[in-house]
């Protein structure tokens, strides 16, 4: 790696910590991240723009391919906007569950009860629409090609998901296809793809959880120490 004073700067503020504090933040952020779980039922309970700027601005720090940042949160909290978007997202759901799945797909899904039905996308507070750019770069204006942009805003996301649930919100990954609506209702441009939808607010009182959503593998099913 070349390095030199034009290019690059020193590691700066970066938390240097003794090995059993490093385990027990590691372990603590475990503990925290277990409770996370898929909410479809949630508050309307209002949640300011300013917690949602800063779990954005979290994902905003991940990694990127030749870091261009290829993503795009449009953070929708307009009643209008939500309306419009659940009812695209139900039509196109109402065509998954009617055949265009098919069966191997719905079987697996039918332990977690889901259905066409997404009441909670009007409900939530906060459904942020979040893009991958195909073309961008790290300076606004720029017009270059992006690379790994699929693993970059997957990560971006993950973050995303760690930061609201750290600020106490509830989340649910929705992914209706296709979802070329988004562009429409978000007026992002046609060089943007939509990743997914986050729904993000609180619970409702009394929200219930698939079983079948609790079963997490065990770490030697995850992962090998080589």
């Amino acid at each position: 790696m070349k390095t030199s004073d034009d290019t690059h700067v020193l590691l700066d503020g970066f938390p240097h910590y003794p090995e059993d504090e490093m385990l027990r933040r590691a372990v603590a952020f475990q503990e925290s991240m277990r409770s996370r779980r898929s909410v479809r039922q949630f508050s309307d309970k209002p949640v300011t723009r300013d917690i949602i700027e800063a779990c954005v601005r979290t994902a905003g720090s991940a990694p990127s391919g030749a870091n261009h940042q290829p993503w795009f949160f449009a953070c929708v909290g307009s009643a209008e906007k939500k309306r419009e978007i659940r009812r695209a997202a139900e039509a196109e759901e109402r065509e998954f569950y009617s055949g265009r799945a098919g069966e191997e797909w719905l079987d697996a899904l039918a332990p977690i009860g889901t259905d066409a039905d997404k009441p909670y996308m009007e409900t939530a507070p906060w459904l942020i629409c979040i893009f991958a750019q195909r073309r961008g770069g790290v300076r606004e204006g720029e017009d270059r090609k992006n690379y790994y942009i699929h693993e970059s805003v997957g990560i971006a996301t993950g973050l995303l998901i760690a930061a609201c649930h750290e600020a106490g919100l509830a989340t649910l990954v929705h992914t209706p296809n296709p979802m070329k609506f988004l562009n429409t209702i978000c007026d992002r441009p046609e060089t943007e793809k939509p990743f997914l939808i986050l729904v993000a607010g609180h619970p409702a009182e009394g929200a219930m959880v698939p079983k079948h959503a609790l079963i997490k593998k065990p770490l030697e099913e995850i992962a090998a120490f080589l």
